[in-house]
């Protein structure tokens, strides 16, 4: 997933682990800058959903404009596109 906005880098990264831990999710971290956080999390994908909406809403010292998203299959194959913009 890539999150576009208005960041603080490691306040996203803690409240978006915290939400992962909490929905048995393993994330990896790519970029993290101030206007663009972007993560892969395995797991079930009832919870992904859920950790993108979390994630969407929070916290509260950063504002996500935007999620793109980019769904897996076991081989790695693109199986979701999606794309969230508030702009």
């Amino acid at each position: 997933m890539t999150f576009t906005g208005r960041f603080r880098p490691a306040s996203f990264r803690a409240f978006a682990e915290h939400r992962a831990r909490l929905l048995d999710l393993a994330p990896t971290w790519g970029a993290a800058t101030p206007d663009r956080m972007v993560v892969t999390v395995a797991g079930q994908r009832d919870f992904i959903d859920a950790f993108e909406m979390a994630c969407s809403l929070g916290p509260m010292d950063c504002l996500v404009h935007g999620i793109e998203r980019r769904d897996t299959d076991a081989s790695g194959n693109a199986t979701l596109e999606r794309e969230h913009d508030d702009g």
